[in-house]
């Protein structure tokens, strides 16, 4: 097996996922770009998209990562619009965008213009994320896309296979299509159910926190696998799971906390590069299969699409976000009030990712009989344009439609002031429970042990209040982060003497890496993390 496409796939699209960093541009546009245009230069290798490696190799530590860094009581006190987006939204574009390229293309058969529909239908739960992480839209509105692209691929997934039986001639009645989205939803959650508490038993009773981060690895996959061998979702039991581990996670030790933010950050980013990256590079593959269609007639018709799934996502998300406040008085007073702006953004941020072109891969390329599957071609094409289109006109326009429409941002003051209050209140836990062990005589420590002790806990509680504070005039840095870099440059100095002491032989290596994880720990403890890295 030659391994070089692959490392240079994945060190080709980290390359310009860091890169983007530096411009205004989304890096998954970047990296769509980078796949379409290196799609056509000579050399290089054929990266063609197997869904039997994308949905239970690369779509359930994606949807983990996701998952496990969403709110579950954010999307619990988001159900009603989340389980219209993921469930009613993807069976009214099912129906609607397939009906309209019914009528459109000339030759499609009805039900394989469902199945196109199935396969469109779902907006991705990678480029949700990544376009609304870089957004700052307020937490509602990326809480609400977060929730439906985590289980909206369950709902695609399984009325793509309703339809796709129907399109190869097998019996499909709307009696066996609510069957077995039942099995695959019910199914789904159940598994996710049974195992998330064992999982979350066994990640606290590992002692070690390298045990702990290979489990925390192994685990998305782990359930997608169960999940599927008995005919559940797959997706649904990954985001049961992962919900209830983030939930928790808190009771695990310290160290794999850090060790898993990191790990998984890390799988994120690569994945996340290389999927984008993907999409672009399917541009030749789809262009070679057209056949009877022209590459001119198959465009206008990939408009349409285009259009239709922009169009039908406005149709249904109006309606569901006011119609319930119209009729049920309760709902009114339950949910904030929402305008006009909400729901223009979270019609517009419904980007198409890797999901759909995997699910459209999967098409078989022949019936039983034997005879080519009709229609798949363009099918493959129209999936392929819809993902890139979305990803490329939505993703642009969206940041500078947000700024015309002045969708206010996170509140970072209010978010500021929220965990100064939270950090007093633990602060004054804190220093009862020191009171209490120091009157202890087994417990009794030098004084200025005992003064660092509350030193610590006094500045952990001010640093968040110093935020809020006045700000260097000279700098423009608050007190808190002028305390923080002259921190690091202190810690740099002694890091620079360890290294000399080092290379004198005045010390080992073993000895040089202790110090330095010291140190590493306490610029750590120095510097919170802000999410920029």
């Amino acid at each position: 097996m030659d391994v070089l496409p692959l490392i240079a796939l994945v060190a080709g699209s980290a390359a310009i996922a860091g890169a983007a960093r530096r411009t205004p541009v989304a890096a998954p546009l970047l990296l769509v770009a980078a796949g379409l245009i290196a799609s056509y230069i000579p050399g290089v290798p054929d990266y063609t998209l197997d869904p039997h490696i994308v949905l239970p190799l690369l779509l359930p530590p994606l949807l983990y990562t996701a998952a496990m860094d969403s709110s579950y009581l954010d999307l619990r006190a988001n159900f009603r619009p989340i389980a219209l987006l993921s469930v009613g939204y993807v069976l009214f574009a099912t129906v609607a965008v397939g009906l309209l390229a019914y009528l459109l293309v000339p030759d499609l058969p009805l039900t394989m213009a469902l199945v196109l529909g199935a396969v469109v239908a779902p907006p991705d739960a990678v480029a949700a994320t990544a376009i609304a992480r870089s957004l700052g839209l307020p937490s509602r509105i990326t809480t609400i896309l977060q929730g439906e692209s985590l289980v909206n691929d369950a709902t695609a997934i399984t009325a793509f296979k309703v339809a796709l039986a129907a399109a190869a001639g097998a019996e499909a009645s709307w009696g066996s299509g609510v069957e077995e989205f039942a099995l695959a939803s019910l199914g789904g959650v159940g598994i996710g159910l049974a195992l998330m508490v064992p999982l979350h038993w066994l990640r606290t009773h590992l002692g070690a926190a390298l045990l702990q981060n290979t489990l925390s690895l192994l685990i998305p996959f782990v359930a997608y696998a169960v999940a599927e061998q008995v005919g559940a979702s797959g997706v649904l039991a990954v985001v049961v799971v992962a919900l209830y581990l983030g939930h928790h996670a808190w009771q695990v030790d310290f160290a794999t906390r850090l060790q898993e933010a990191a790990v998984w950050k890390m799988v994120a980013f690569v994945l996340e590069s290389a999927v984008f990256a993907l999409i672009g590079l399917q541009l030749p593959f789809v262009l070679e299969g057209l056949g009877q269609y022209g590459v001119a007639e198959a465009l206008v018709y990939a408009l349409g699409v285009f259009a239709a799934v922009v169009v039908v996502r406005f149709v249904w998300v109006f309606p569901a976000t006011f119609l319930p406040r119209v009729l049920f008085p309760k709902i009114r007073e339950r949910e904030p009030d929402t305008n006009w702006t909400a729901p223009v953004i979270v019609g517009w941020a419904g980007m198409r990712g890797v999901v759909s072109l995997a699910i459209a891969f999967s098409i078989p390329l022949a019936m039983a009989d034997g005879r080519p599957f009709p229609g798949r071609n363009l099918v493959l094409f129209l999936t392929f344009t819809t993902v890139i289109g979305t990803l490329v006109v939505q993703g642009l326009t969206l940041p500078p439609l947000i700024r015309l429409l002045k969708v206010p941002g996170r509140d970072r003051q209010a978010e500021t002031l929220a965990e100064a209050q939270a950090q007093s209140e633990a602060s004054r836990a804190a220093e009862r429970r020191l009171d209490e062990l120091l009157a202890d005589e087994r417990n009794t420590l030098p004084s200025p042990l005992t003064k660092r002790l509350r030193t610590v806990l006094e500045r952990r509680r001010n640093a968040v209040w110093e935020r809020l504070g006045t700000v260097n005039e000279i700098t423009g840095e608050s007190a808190d982060e002028t305390y923080r870099r002259l921190s690091r440059e202190m810690i740099e100095a002694e890091r620079e003497v360890f290294v000399e002491l080092r290379d004198r032989r005045s010390i080992d290596d073993e000895m040089l890496r202790t110090l330095l994880r010291r140190l590493d720990l306490e610029e750590a403890a120095a510097y919170r993390e802000d999410g920029s890295e």
